[in-house]
């Protein structure tokens, strides 16, 4: 085996090992709202999963940059509310246009053909085209320090208020999602994704 000590890595080095080790991940496609301006900002992050079911908490992490908090981390820690989208095959390319860097009062919408939808439970409007979002409220806002006690990254935990599911998508009978039909896409290292591949059923031992 070829061995790495995590303390005597770069940052760089870091990221490429822990992207490519820890795959494929889920994309959070996420819309926030600002505070100051209303600006819709739309973001992907995929630094992302689910952290409890008993409770719907889901969490998303955001690396800050010289410092400073991404767009949707400030709007977050102000307004407390977003609307998270499962990035399918059918939107991989505008979600991949909305990774651009903008100014603050520039909503990343502008770089996409895509309509926004009212949400029921927050402030900020959802996307139509995906075929899943989930609206969430903030519940916990953890930074996390450096061994010099700089903050490099935000975590957030969010509560799932609402879930809307596309008919294409989900069995009502059964209550399942149809990840067949929904095929979403995934993260890999890079800028490699991973697309939806066969499916292998396993019974778990009792």
């Amino acid at each position: 085996m070829i061995h790495f000590s995590a303390d005597k890595l770069a940052p760089k080095q870091n990221y490429k090992f822990l992207t490519g080790a820890v795959a494929p991940r889920p994309i959070a496609w996420i819309t926030t709202k600002s505070s100051e301006n209303d600006v819709v900002n739309l973001a992907p992050f995929s630094f992302f999963t689910v952290v409890s079911s008993d409770l719907p908490y889901v969490l998303i992490a955001t690396t800050r940059k010289n410092g400073q908090k991404k767009d949707t981390a400030r709007n977050l820690s102000q307004t407390k509310e977003g609307v998270i989208h499962v990035v399918d095959e059918n939107i991989l390319h505008q979600m991949n246009e909305t990774a651009a860097s903008l100014k603050p009062d520039e909503s990343e919408l502008s770089l996409i053909d895509m309509p926004t939808v009212k949400s029921r439970s927050v402030a900020t409007p959802g996307l139509i085209d995906p075929l899943i979002r989930l609206e969430v409220k903030l519940q916990h806002e953890i930074p996390l320090k450096d061994d010099q006690g700089v903050i490099i990254s935000d975590l957030f935990i969010l509560k799932v208020l609402d879930y809307y599911f596309a008919e294409s998508v989900f069995d009502l009978d059964k209550e399942y999602i149809l990840n067949e039909k929904l095929r979403p896409v995934a993260r890999l290292a890079g800028n490699n994704y991973a697309l939806f591949g066969d499916i292998l059923t396993m019974v778990r031992p009792q």
